[in-house]
């Protein structure tokens, strides 16, 4: 990363968040030397609270953290544009963006992979009332695979006969599943597909 000027701002400059997988500009923020080191040192994004006078990390509270997937330098040295993977919505108002926008792209698939996230904090919560995703995710990793299993027999299944409302159902059984086994592994659906645009980069 090329030399950073923060003498324009008194020791702060702008960063525009910004969805790696979407490309929706999500939230402005500030960072000074301190904020940027800590963003870079522990892959969560870091501002400088105006406000607070401190630094805070997105989601300290919420748990809508920002994982830092990029860091880029404008032409003047003296703006962010930061790359990032929301683990939910990024606006204190429960909105997607700063901007009441949705965050779109695959939009519902990035909600659904959230709704995922929380059904399995519930279910670690040990809430009493257990969703049927959570209720998954107690049942351990093999359980999960197997019905991925499952799921995929019947797709195929329906695949080679004609009813295509069928054949659309269980294609989305099979994708539920698959998002809720990624996450049983630790991954998101975002990382899928890092994996999947990285195999369409010029030269591969």
């Amino acid at each position: 990363m090329k030399e950073i000027d923060f003498s324009k701002g008194n020791g702060l400059i702008p960063a525009i968040i910004q969805d790696s997988f979407t490309h929706k500009v999500l939230m402005l923020g500030y960072m000074n030397k301190e904020a940027l080191e800590k963003t870079k040192s522990t892959g969560l994004v870091t501002f400088y609270s105006r406000s607070k006078k401190r630094l805070w990390t997105k989601g300290e509270e919420s748990g809508n953290v920002l994982t830092l997937e990029e860091i880029r330098v404008d032409c003047d040295s003296d703006t962010l544009l930061v790359h990032v993977r929301p683990a939910g919505p990024v606006c204190h108002k429960g909105t997607d963006t700063c901007w009441g926008e949705t965050n779109e792209g695959v939009g519902f698939l990035n909600r659904l992979d959230a709704v995922i996230k929380s059904r399995k904090s519930e279910g670690e919560s040990g809430s009493d009332h257990t969703s049927y995703v959570a209720s998954l995710f107690e049942k351990g990793i093999n359980k999960i695979a197997q019905k991925v299993g499952e799921e995929a027999v019947e797709t195929v299944i329906e695949a080679m006969d004609n009813k295509d409302d069928l054949f659309l159902e269980e294609s989305a059984d099979l994708l539920f599943h698959l998002m809720v086994l990624v996450q049983a592994k630790g991954f998101t659906l975002a990382e899928v597909v890092s994996v999947l645009e990285s195999r369409h980069e010029p030269g591969r």
